[in-house]
This record gives structure tokens, C-alpha cells and sequence, in this order.
């Protein structure tokens, strides 16, 4: 009975200590990524990300955190799936359906620019750079795939944003995320959007 209970003891002791070491590792990769970011270097931040999600996948900040990096470095189709997963650890925080649809209406543009196409399922890739110039000599038309995806993510985008207004009643910026829902609903994309 004695060496039973020792037994348990030892496991759980081996337990809490490996739970800390993972905690103390996980606060360190964030402290690291969020250095990273400040210095602009997105594909640095991004790795510790993955990394200390790696290691403890419940957290709504290193989710969050992953998405703004990919968001800045560009990854859209990354920075959507990112914010998915924050959203899901963290219902009611409303900047990250923000930050969801305003990702989502850059993967919009990207595939009305020519920059990316989209498969049945969504897996967005880069148009190759021959195919892009040729875009920007002509009028440039997505395949009809990419054109339902884009369908599909401008209503998500809608749908977010709406969200976002729902949560943050109070929002600074309600006048412009409605300007951008109604721009959405026409199936618009917004003129700074199309000057980048």
C-alpha cells in the first residue's frame, strides 16, 4: 500500500513539474514572438507561436497572437484559421472577429487581384507570377471556384463583423464596420482594400 501511494505521489509530482516546465517554456516562446514582432520579423514570431501552441494549445492569447503575425506577414488563409481557433478558446472577446473579417476581405481581394486562387476546399495558393502578370495586363477573372470562395468568405465576413458589433455595442468604430458590411452585402470591395 505504501509503495502504491509513493507511486502516485511521484506521478503526480512528475505531472505538476513537467505542467510548470511547459508554462514557464510557453510564457518564454510568447515572450519571445512578441519581441519578434516588434522588430517586424513576422516569420521569427510566427515559429515561437506554433511552437508554444505546441506545447499548450489552450491558450486564447498565443491563438490571437499567431493570427495578428500571420496577419502582418500576409498569410491570410493562415490568420483566418488562427482566429478561428482564439475564437473558439475565447467566445466573447470581439476584436477577434474583427481582426477575422477584415483577414477574410483580404483573402477576397487577394483572389480578385489575381494573387491566389482557391479549391473546393478552400486551400487558398499563389497564382504563379507569369499567370499575376498576365492578370494585370488584362482584365483579370477568378475561376469559379475562387469566386464561391470568395462568396462564402464575404459571408463570414458579414457575419463577423456583425458579431463584432454585437459584442462591442459601444465600438469607436461602428460607423465604419457598418460602411464595410453594407460594402460586403454589395459585394464590393472597399477602394483602399483594391489600392494596395
Amino acid at each position: 500500500m505504501k509503495k502504491a501511494l509513493l507511486l502516485v505521489c511521484i506521478l503526480s509530482i512528475s505531472v505538476i513539474t513537467t505542467a510548470c516546465i511547459n508554462n514557464l517554456a510557453v510564457q518564454e516562446l510568447n515572450n519571445k514572438a512578441a519581441v519578434f514582432m516588434e522588430k517586424g520579423n513576422y516569420a521569427e514570431a510566427i515559429e515561437r507561436l506554433k511552437s508554444s501552441i505546441d506545447l499548450d494549445d489552450t491558450l486564447f492569447e498565443s491563438h490571437y497572437n499567431l493570427a495578428i503575425a500571420y496577419t502582418k506577414n500576409g498569410e491570410y488563409a493562415n490568420a483566418v484559421n488562427s482566429y478561428r481557433n482564439a475564437i473558439k478558446l475565447k467566445p466573447d472577446f470581439a476584436d477577434a472577429y474583427y481582426s477575422l473579417a477584415v483577414a477574410e476581405e483580404d483573402i477576397i481581394t487577394d483572389i480578385f487581384a489575381g494573387h491566389i486562387e482557391a479549391d473546393e476546399s478552400g486551400n487558398v495558393t499563389p497564382v504563379k507570377k507569369e499567370e499575376n502578370e498576365e492578370a494585370a495586363q488584362a482584365k483579370f477573372t477568378p475561376s469559379e471556384t475562387s469566386k464561391a470562395y470568395a462568396d462564402k468568405l464575404t459571408d463570414d465576413a458579414i457575419l463577423n463583423y456583425e458579431t463584432y458589433l454585437e459584442k462591442n455595442p459601444e465600438a469607436q468604430d461602428k460607423s465604419e464596420v457598418e460602411s464595410r458590411i453594407n460594402d460586403l452585402k454589395k459585394h464590393t470591395v472597399p477602394a483602399e482594400k483594391t489600392a494596395e
